[in-house]
């Protein structure tokens, strides 16, 4: 079977399963693992913002939502190009990655008769079902179960070792301009790793807010967690937010790794959040993985 992933979630569940010989199209944005970057054909693309601030790319993304542009481009004929059989994209954010409808308008119009998947998860349970379905229609049904089965083992591991202990109050913050709190799947990592999510939104997007609605949630502990980031990104938004937080730890996270990405490394995520609010009681993560930025650790 060959298989094109267009979002970044899908290609790491991919990889996870062992398919990654069979994937043969990836997004601009896949990076994990290195092989997704390095052989693959890129048949989605978008504009580059590593030059830009969090505000003004999110003035971008409002504008170009607003004149009903697209933020991703489909290479159409290089994905037809591939014959591809399974093809994994998400209706879950525009923002995220192309519509499965876009997606299945190119295909009829290039002719093409590849199976869409659209994985939408809202919930971390709902991703653990993803990997899956992922792995019924590639055939792999066996291999999706075992490592789901071993991500429910480690998580089962955390909860056994911050039972009984208090759960702090835990803003994860996914954007800082302007701020949105997590959404999503999001607080289900904090529950998981032993925390109380406030100022949040289970199950459902994130939405702008203001930073003094958000202190009024009385964290204990805020996570910088913005969304296209990892760790290096994270730390330097981090520290424009300590401020808002006088005398509350503010820790950066690589949220792009273990945090936004709704795929197999969401138990990294769970696993570091742990070590945050329960440094006692969990390993600590392996490094790169997460940083205290305010107050000096």
């Amino acid at each position: 079977m060959r298989l094109v992933s267009l979002l970044p979630s899908a290609t790491e569940i991919v990889y996870a399963l062992d398919l990654g010989e069979q994937l043969v199209g990836v997004t601009f944005e896949c990076d994990e693992p290195a092989a997704a970057r390095s052989d693959k054909t890129v048949v989605l693309g978008g504009r580059d913002t590593r030059g830009m601030t969090p505000g003004e790319i999110d003035s971008y993304v409002r504008e170009q939502l607003a004149a009903g542009a697209d933020l991703y481009t489909l290479h159409e004929h290089a994905l037809a190009a591939l014959k591809p059989d399974l093809i994994l994209t998400q209706d879950l954010c525009r923002v995220c990655a192309l519509p499965s409808g876009q997606v299945e308008d190119a295909l009829d119009y290039l002719g093409c008769r590849a199976e869409v998947l659209s994985l939408d998860p809202h919930s971390l349970a709902e991703v653990l079902d993803s990997i899956q379905a992922v792995g019924a229609r590639a055939s792999v049904a066996d291999r999706a179960a075992r490592l789901v089965s071993e991500l429910q083992a480690r998580l089962a591991l955390v909860a056994a070792s911050v039972a009984g202990r208090p759960r702090p109050r835990v803003v994860v913050v996914e954007w800082v301009d302007p701020p949105y709190t997590a959404g999503h799947w999001i607080p289900d990592l904090v529950s998981a790793a032993g925390g109380q999510p406030v100022a949040a939104r289970p199950g459902e997007a994130s939405v702008p807010t203001t930073w003094p609605a958000i202190a009024a949630a009385a964290p204990d502990y805020v996570i910088v967690a913005p969304c296209g980031y990892h760790l290096p990104g994270a730390v330097e938004q981090a520290r424009s937010v300590g401020r808002h937080f006088p005398g509350v730890p503010v820790w950066a996270i690589d949220a792009d790794g273990i945090v936004v990405r709704p795929g197999p490394r969401l138990i990294d995520g769970v696993e570091a959040i742990a070590a945050i609010l329960h440094p006692d009681a969990v390993p600590s993560p392996p490094p790169h993985r997460i940083q205290q930025v305010s107050p000096p650790a």
